[in-house]
């Protein structure tokens, strides 16, 4: 899945009379498989989407539905959209026609015989439940349920590869997958009753929930494929084959083994599918998206870009500088640093191309901050709620802890793009380039709804309703702007958030089957075990293995599902060791997040190389350079606990200033440039030691950094003092 969203034309900014340079930030990019539907189609979709964001509204608010019943819908309803909405093969061009491989369209004809045999079938299941009937016969679940539900699936599934139409038509296969997921979610909502539940996992479970749970998985993985890439699901389909590959395994990783029956019966279960993942973008992030929809549609976006500008543009490297504000205010409220780099980026890297800075690098800052959205509280692109829901720490208390590691990590870049800017001689942007503070500060009750959110928040408003507060306020702030929500603009939102949720809500999903996997087997005990092992050696040893597995299980995956994974695979093994739960889990979640920057798979640093036009491996390198303290900001935080808020005031401004201080000499070290002068390597080998030796906080390691940063800093004056001589 890429995304098509080019670069803006800014050749008539300097007859601007306002100077704003930002229109239209918020539009959501267009995906290449997303269908373009025309006339009542399109009326349909629309009415569906707003439908399904409403649907959530409700139910978190007002009528609350019973836990794993919410959380089936909510599935189904991502899966419904998302197979009306994304293609599962390209579209036709112009001079190839209407359509391409006809016969995928009679083959699915026939698919959807059996597809909506199933869907009666559930209907009769309905009656015999209701009739008190406790089980259903085998029989029927097996041969009038689940192997025609799995044969209209697969067969759908791989025809909808083949299957190429217009943009503005929809497919007949798609239509049979959105059959085939009304069928699963029904037969869960119709069969699954209490005492079925408790039959999971045990030889009593009904045989058809295996089935359903089986076509279910094979939906999600689907869509999967369509909205976020192959990497999460190549991921998944090998934790899957661990499942039955696992008793024949050597070592740690072998286990005495599920049956598939039993398997299946338990991965659409609060141990999978409906745990930890979906439960939080069934609440939390469906609900922020909805705010974020409601940010978009009011034109919060433009506003928070233009204000980056306003403040930042006429320093050196200018629209490196309001890069970095920019998505890190966009970045918060979004779900992926992708998405936030093809929305803020298509604006901030032309302008860094404009004053200087390379292809390369203007698609690496982008890549960088854009990145850096996920860890910025108080939202932290949705990441804080599932910590908050797999830790079962308060979301206020995550909050806080993220602040000191977010600055740090946001002051590394800028660092870095400031000492690029003098290293390279770039301009700022001029005085007639940019838009005017003065107008744009009457305009400040605009940033009103994020602040409702967090003092709600802090005032001990659940999330839910605080979010809700947020998001009514961002539609009455709206009233005293430019750009007015009325009825049509509250609809447009509530539209666009079904959009904008369908590929986090699958890619959660997807990511609970993982889970399901690692909790199922048991491979996340023996895992921690491992890192016991390592860690008897050295600690800092076991702690570098986590890094690196946590970035690895992230790569090519979207923040949420990064650290869902690695959350199941590596936080109880830090745990274990003896850390404290919050710094375990920041410690994985900052590596899960980095992975969007680390080669060789790096999908923020590819979205920003699409839009600046430079090589996507060489911009991802340059990122990872970039945002290379995000890499030593975890150590920081394990060796000193008061950057996460857990210490005194004076401990915590101390470790705060001396942190600063450490990732400034490591950007220095990293770049080559310190004291305003380039710095030899004898000198960028210091200056990064120093900034290694003040990660762990101690006062002696401190000093001496210190030390070793004056004497760099000494010779790099009289360097530059012979330099202007000479």
């Amino acid at each position: 899945m890429t995304l098509e969203q080019k670069p803006k034309d800014f050749s008539d900014i300097e007859e601007s009379t306002d100077h704003v340079l930002a229109h239209d930030v918020d539009e959501e990019p267009i995906e290449n498989n997303r269908r373009l539907f025309e006339g009542n189609l399109l009326k349909f979709v629309t009415l569906l989407a707003i439908g399904y964001s409403s649907f959530h509204l409700y139910a978190l608010n007002i009528a609350p539905l019973e836990t794993w019943s919410f959380r089936i819908v909510h599935i189904a309803g991502a899966l419904i959209l998302g197979f009306i909405l994304f293609a599962g093969a390209r579209f036709v061009s112009a001079e190839e026609g209407g359509a391409r491989h006809r016969w995928t369209t009679w083959v699915s004809a026939v698919a959807m015989l059996p597809a909506l045999y199933v869907c009666y079938q559930v209907f009769t299941f309905s009656q015999m439940v209701q009739d008190g009937a406790l089980r259903i016969p085998v029989n029927l679940e097996t041969w009038h349920f689940g192997w025609p539900l799995l044969a209209a699936t697969g067969v759908t599934i791989v025809m909808s590869w083949f299957h190429q139409r217009e943009r503005s038509r929809f497919s007949l296969p798609d239509l049979v997958l959105v059959v085939c997921s009304i069928a699963v979610a029904a037969y869960f909502l119709v069969a699954y009753n209490t005492s079925m539940r408790m039959a999971t996992g045990t030889s009593f479970a009904p045989i058809g929930i295996s089935f359903a749970a089986v076509a279910g998985v094979a939906l999600i993985m689907e869509l999967t494929r369509r909205m976020a890439g192959l990497a999460l699901v190549i991921i998944g389909l090998v934790f899957l084959v661990y499942v039955f590959a696992g008793p024949y395994l050597p070592g740690f990783l072998g286990y005495p083994g599920l049956s598939v029956q039993r398997f299946f019966s338990q991965v659409y279960t609060d141990a999978g599918i409906l745990g930890p993942t979906t439960a939080v973008s069934s609440t939390y992030i469906i609900l922020f998206i909805i705010f974020a929809a409601f940010l978009q549609a009011s034109k919060v976006g433009d506003y928070f870009v233009n204000f980056a500008f306003s403040i930042a543009g006429r320093s050196r490297g200018g629209p490196a500088k309001v890069s970095i504000f920019a998505s890190g205010l966009m970045g918060m409220i979004n779900g992926t640093s992708a998405g936030n780099v093809v929305s803020t980026g298509s604006l901030t890297i032309p302008l860094m191309k404009k004053v200087g800075y390379s292809k390369k690098s203007a698609g690496a800052v982008e890549a960088a901050a854009s990145t850096g959205g996920q860890i910025m509280p108080p939202i932290m692109g949705a990441g804080a709620f599932i910590m908050a829901e797999i830790t079962g720490i308060p979301y206020t208390e995550i909050a806080i802890a993220a602040i000191i590691p977010a600055i740090l990590y946001f002051a590394s870049v800028y660092f870095m793009v400031d000492f690029e800017a003098a290293k390279t001689g770039m301009r700022g942007m001029r005085e007639d380039e940019l838009p005017k503070l003065r107008k744009l500060i009457k305009q400040c009750y605009l940033f009103v709804p994020i602040i409702i959110l967090i003092v709600a928040l802090f005032m001990g408003y659940s999330v839910i309703r605080a979010g809700t507060l947020a998001t009514v306020s961002a539609a009455v702030v709206s009233w005293f702007s430019p750009n007015k929500m009325g009825i049509g603009l509250i609809l447009k939102a509530l539209e666009m958030a079904s959009y904008m949720a369908i590929q986090i809500i699958v890619v959660c999903a997807a990511a609970g089957v993982i889970v399901g996997v690692i909790s199922l087997t048991g491979v996340g005990a023996r895992f921690s075990v491992l890192l016991l092992d390592v860690a008897a050696t050295s600690q800092l040893l076991a702690l570098i293995f986590a890094m690196f597995i946590s970035i690895l299980l992230g790569m090519g995956m979207p923040t949420t599902a990064a650290y869902a994974v690695a959350a199941s695979v590596v936080a109880p093994g830090l745990v274990q060791l003896g850390i404290e739960p919050l710094t375990a889990h920041f410690f994985v979640f900052y590596f899960a997040v980095v992975s969007a920057i680390t080669p060789p798979v790096a999908l923020a640093s590819y979205a920003a190389a699409g839009i600046s036009g430079a090589n996507a491996m060489e911009t991802s390198v340059a990122s990872f350079r970039i945002g290379i303290a995000a890499f030593i900001v975890p150590f920081m935080f394990f060796y000193n606990g008061a950057l996460l808020m857990n210490a005194e005031w004076f401990e915590i401004v101390r470790s705060l200033i001396t942190a600063l201080f450490g990732v400034y000499i490591l950007s220095g070290g990293v770049l080559g440039w310190f004291a305003e002068v380039s710095a030899p390597w004898v000198i960028r080998i210091v200056l990064i030691t120093a900034a290694l030796l003040m990660i762990e906080g101690g006062w002696l390691t401190d000093l001496t950094g210190i030390g070793m940063a004056v004497a760099a800093y000494i010779i790099q004056r009289q360097r530059r003092e012979r330099s202007a001589i000479a």
